[in-house]
Order: C-alpha cells, then structure tokens, then sequence
C-alpha cells in the first residue's frame, strides 16, 4: 500500500507506545514519518527502525521549540498530516491536588496539542489531504476518580477536535480523536507500578485493575490504536470528521 506516498506526517511523542507504532502504520502506507519527543537520543534510535522517518527534538509545552521543530519538519514538504499524541498522567485525590499539577497536565496535554495544530493549521487548511488525529482517552468520554486533571485535559483535547472539524469542515482536512482505554504502554506500566505500590497488589492484580472496565478483559495493544489512526488517514476516510472513536473493548459510558 502507498496511499501515503510524498506525505509529509508529524507525529508528537514519537519515540515510544502508541506514537512510534503509529508512524510505524503510516510509514507503511508510505509516509514520510517525523519522529518528535523530548529525548532526542531515543528518537533517533527508534527513527532508525521506521522506513523513511527522521527525528526531531520539540517539547510541546515550549512555543518558541514547537514553532521551529515543524519548520524543520516542513523542510520536505508541507505536513499534511498530525497525530497529536504527546501526553503525560499522573493520579491524586482531588483534595490534595495542587494547582501546579493540574496546570503541569493541561499545559501538555491541551496547550501541547493547540500548539502543535496551529503549527501546522496553514498546512491544513490547503491541503489536499489532510489529518490531524487527536490522541485523547475514554478519560475524555466518562469520569474517573483521581484523575480530575487527566479527565479534564482529554475531554478539553475532544472539545478542540470537534470545534477544528467544524470550522475547517469545507478544506480538505479532517479532525478527528481517538480515545483509547488502557493500552500497553510506558503510560500503563506506571499505573501499574502505582497501584502495587499503594495497595500491596500483585502485577496480576494490578493489570486485572486497569483492564476491568474493559469487557473483553484485556489492556489495548499499541499496534490496535495504531490501525485506527491508518484508516482514519486513508483517502476513504475523509467522512470521518469530528469524531471521538472509543477502543475500550465495548465499554457502555
């Protein structure tokens, strides 16, 4: 398949989980991928093993380093397609949640992904194939307990993708979100790790916790998000607009 061939795709969060199988997916469909991430070491490494992709540094909570990462990125052509994945997590109760860590989330989380797409809404609104896919959660569908932040961030990312896709409704680009329940990721090895640490559970028991609200009883493998963001950046697919397309197993919310 090269129905990506000559695209130009950024994806945030490159290096590792979910972001480096979705450049993998893309790469295959014939994408150039740009790999970007904090840890340009890991990067680079990763970089090597996905045909056709590059690095790049970019903190997604730096203007000024976002602002020149896509222009390095543009160097090859106009980027016609963004996966917004960069995220970060954390757990507290409400109660002793400081302001500072609820800033911390959005700041990633919701400026990140504002500043990445306003990066490339120029690119977007002329392409002649455009996608930004929206990595949010089902934290951004339902609620959760010790996750206000983190709730609060993914709905604020769903809010943004169907604002975007309603204004840009008549380019050639859509907008889309997909939330993930727990996937096999860095992201989930720690939740794990917190759980054992606060409750004494086994890793069975922890990894039991996590996948319980999923009805197939199971965490999400990064390859299956991965397929979802491939469709969505197929030719066939520029219906799909303004969607939050949930991958939690079945899950009623």
């Amino acid at each position: 398949m090269g129905h990506l061939k000559g695209q130009t795709a950024v994806i945030t969060g490159g290096g590792t989980g979910i972001g480096l199988a979705i450049a993998r997916r893309l790469a295959a469909d014939g994408a150039n991928c740009v790999l970007m991430g904090r840890n340009l070491e890991r990067l680079e490494t990763q970089a090597k093993t996905v045909e056709r992709a590059r690095a790049i540094q970019c903190d997604v909570t730096d203007s000024a380093a976002v602002e020149a990462a896509f222009e390095d990125a543009r160097r090859d052509g106009p980027i016609s397609i963004l996966v917004n994945n960069a995220g970060i997590a954390s757990s507290a109760p409400f109660h002793r949640m400081g302001e500072d860590e609820f800033l911390r989330i959005q700041d990633v989380n919701v400026t990140g992904v504002f500043r990445c797409t306003k990066a490339v809404a120029n690119d977007m609104r002329t392409a002649e194939s455009g996608r930004v896919i929206n990595i949010s959660s089902i934290a951004g569908l339902s609620g959760g307990p010790y996750i206000t932040h983190y709730c609060a961030s993914k709905h604020a990312v769903i809010g943004m993708t169907r604002a975007l896709s309603a204004e840009w409704a008549k380019t050639n680009t859509t907008v889309n979100a997909i939330c993930p329940g727990y996937v096999r990721t860095e992201m989930a090895e720690g939740a794990i790790r917190t759980i054992i640490e606060k409750t004494g559970a086994t890793r069975e028991q922890a990894i039991a916790e996590l996948a319980k609200n999923n009805p197939q009883g199971r965490l999400l493998e990064v390859e299956e998000v991965a397929e979802i963001a491939g469709w969505l950046c197929h030719p066939d697919s520029r219906s799909i607009n303004g969607q939050a397309i949930a991958l939690n197993g079945g899950h009623s919310m």
